[in-house]
């Protein structure tokens, strides 16, 4: 079984030690490696970006401060930005204490420069929620539930609230032990690939949350 890690802002740099005069000024993250263990959910005690941004290359994160600088770390592939949650995904399995130092610096610079994490040429290139609601749709109706009906299952689009997407499986695909590899590995990269501006992808499980991607850890 696969060991859940995770470490508090005493195990990342930058952290002044308590009863310094800096001490209103820390910024405390938690970093918590994922069911998927190539993905580690970042956890910062105020807001990074207010709203949802999803950024799948470096190519994609030019212009976006936090994005560029987390992209510089070796073997990162992707940076979701959603409101005080920053999760990264990396191509191996190895450790990822060292990198998520390296993550936790650049969240505090970033933070701390006073810019913007995301570019305004990103917010502007977001779909509005309802071309997102029809062509996720379409995915659904398509692609996706055609292959899924085969396990006798289905996936529907419940809401879409600014670029979050909220989906709900049902049928024989409900609760299933596939049902992280199915959406990891299809209906996520499908959504994405489509429409690459979407920010969150939630399981209505967790739709008063809304912290937890589809895929979520509750499900194991």
């Amino acid at each position: 079984m696969r060991e859940n890690r995770s470490w508090d802002d005493f195990d990342l740099p930058g952290v002044n030690r308590r009863g310094t005069m800096e001490q209103e000024q820390d910024i405390k993250i938690m970093a918590e490696v994922q069911a998927d263990p190539t993905k580690c959910r970042f956890t910062v005690d105020r807001v990074v970006y207010d709203g949802a941004a999803y950024f799948g290359s470096k190519e994609e994160a030019q212009g976006s401060p936090l994005a560029e600088a987390i992209f510089e770390i070796p073997n990162v592939t992707s940076v979701l930005i959603s409101r005080h949650l920053v999760t990264v995904t990396k191509e191996d399995f190895e450790d990822w204490l060292p990198v998520a130092k390296q993550i936790g610096a650049a969240i505090r610079r970033v933070l701390q420069s006073g810019v913007s994490p995301v570019s305004e040429d990103f917010k502007a290139r977001t779909p509005s929620s309802e071309e997102i609601r029809k062509k996720v749709q379409e995915l659904l109706d398509m692609e996706i539930n055609p292959a899924v009906a085969m396990h006798g299952g289905y996936i529907e689009l419940l809401d879409v609230i600014d670029n979050n997407v909220y989906l709900r499986m049902g049928g024989g695909c409900q609760g299933c032990g596939m049902a992280n590899v199915t959406l990891k590995q299809g209906v996520e990269e499908l959504i994405r690939r489509h429409i690459p501006h979407v920010g969150e992808i939630l399981d209505t499980t967790d739709h008063a949350a809304g912290t937890n991607p589809y895929y979520s850890p509750a499900k194991q």
